[in-house]
């Protein structure tokens, strides 16, 4: 089935270099392994919305509620940071290899049907709630 679907190429995406040294920048993580605080409302399938993850929120605080049948959930179960790598970037931050970590970090749902669908209607809110964090780099790790 993935091999039949199309890919999404987008050439008119500007290249941004970095602000500065890696040392200087705030980092933000996205994920689209479906994570959510506990009683945070769930995913459900083809879920466009992302959800909230607050800069404090240890791997123990959240769970994902990612709908694909073809995720194994293996590696995350193990530790969390396959996914969403917080403990690692927490550590380069209090190393000062990383400026420091946005107050903010957000979740997709990465089974999709339909992508475009996650762009045209959270892409724009999500975008402006990483500028308003004060996000200089972000960090997506697609599940």
């Amino acid at each position: 089935m993935l091999l039949s679907r199309p890919v999404e190429v987008h050439h008119d995406t500007p290249w941004t270099p970095p602000s500065g040294p890696v040392s200087t920048l705030r980092l933000a993580l996205v994920t689209t392994a479906g994570l959510h605080a506990r009683g945070d409302r769930t995913f459900t399938v083809d879920d466009p919305t992302f959800r909230v993850i607050p800069g404090a929120a240890q791997p123990s605080d959240l769970v994902s509620s990612q709908t694909s049948i073809g995720f194994d959930r293996t590696g995350q179960t193990r530790d969390l940071n396959v996914v969403f790598p917080i403990d690692r970037v927490r550590e380069l931050a209090e190393s000062g290899e990383l400026g420091g970590l946005a107050p903010h970090h957000y979740a997709l749902l990465g089974a999709q049907s339909d992508s475009t669908r996650v762009a045209a209607e959270s892409g724009g809110e999500l975008a402006r709630r990483l500028h308003e964090d004060g996000a200089d780099v972000v960090l997506i790790t697609p599940t």
